[in-house]
């Protein structure tokens, strides 16, 4: 039974390497082509996985090559696949640029997640009977989100929001949210805070929790990660490692920490474990095909104590 479930997206994710971004009317040769499973809520369910825990995903795919495969591949990584059903629509597909300096672009059509709903979150209750954790995205429609979250707090079971892609979250679920992992472009958008350097940072996280969630991560790139909650404001140093794809780097760092918490790791070292296997993740191509396992993060330095963080 799954101790962690996620309820979210599952994208085939058609991948283009350029030496840069073409310009307007440009055609530009391509270094490399490839298709990888993808979705924001699968590659966290995977990630999840490799790092040892226990997952169900719930969703939906079309009734086409794409979503076998998809479904497969979850399979494959012990994710359970029971509730994830067929859509009237084609496969989620993404669209992705990455180029040199491993910076990627991303157009994203949600086909069969655009159908995620009711049936879907009565599906999620069987599930939640034994999960720790329930995560959540936004790349299926918000009112399915709202009443997942509002399921599993009913139920006692703690909610991991992943606001992604960015936009305004309605009030009733900023109550329903434990813990809201961020990146630097939806904390400034959903705080209305520019983050463009750790102080920013801090202020937009504090902020936020201010809303409701108990736990505020926010994920910086290379320059690591600020934690706020009822202890105060904390940063945490990236590992340094040679990037060359950051596609699903947040991704494995959500799944990584949900991984840790789920078996009762204390939230500052499930941070750590995020740290690691986000380094390990970037190093490699692909979106679930650069997801590291448990036990890769073995070999990587440890990440260091966590720098309190104050402002006026």
């Amino acid at each position: 039974m799954p101790e962690i479930v996620v309820f979210g997206s599952l994208n085939m994710d058609l991948v283009v390497r350029v030496p840069r971004v073409p310009g307007a009317g440009e055609t530009l040769q391509a270094h490399s082509f490839m298709n990888n499973p993808g979705g924001k809520g699968a590659n966290q369910a995977v990630a999840c996985a490799r790092q040892g825990a226990r997952v169900a995903m719930v969703g939906r795919v079309g009734d086409d090559a794409f979503g076998l495969s998809l479904k497969a591949s979850l399979v494959g990584d012990g994710v359970e696949v029971e509730h994830v059903a067929l859509a009237e629509a084609s496969t989620g597909v993404a669209l992705i640029m990455v180029d040199d300096s491993a910076q990627n672009r991303i157009a994203l059509i949600p086909g069969a997640n655009a159908f995620v709903g009711a049936e879907d979150t009565q599906r999620l209750q069987s599930d939640l009977a034994t999960a720790r954790l329930l995560l959540l995205q936004l790349e299926v429609p918000m009112q399915a989100v709202v009443d997942a979250a509002e399921l599993a707090h009913s139920r006692g079971c703690t909610v991991v929001m992943n606001p992604a892609p960015a936009e305004a979250l309605p009030d009733p679920l900023w109550k329903l949210v434990d813990i809201l992992v961020l990146n630097e472009t939806e904390a400034s958008m959903l705080s209305g805070i520019a983050v463009h350097d750790r102080d920013g940072a801090a202020r937009a996280a504090d902020a936020l929790r201010g809303r409701g969630p108990a736990h505020v991560i926010l994920t910086m790139g290379s320059d690591g990660v600020m934690a706020c909650d009822a202890v105060g404001c904390r940063h945490f140093d990236a590992l340094k490692v040679k990037a060359i794809d950051t596609t699903a780097a947040g991704d494995t760092f959500i799944g990584a920490l949900c991984a840790a918490l789920a078996r009762g790791v204390a939230i500052d070292d499930g941070i750590a474990l995020g740290i690691q296997a986000a380094a390990v993740c970037v190093t490699r191509a692909g979106a679930q095909a650069s997801i590291p396992r448990l036990e890769d993060l073995s070999a990587l330095p440890a990440v260091g104590c966590p720098t309190v963080v104050t402002f006026a």
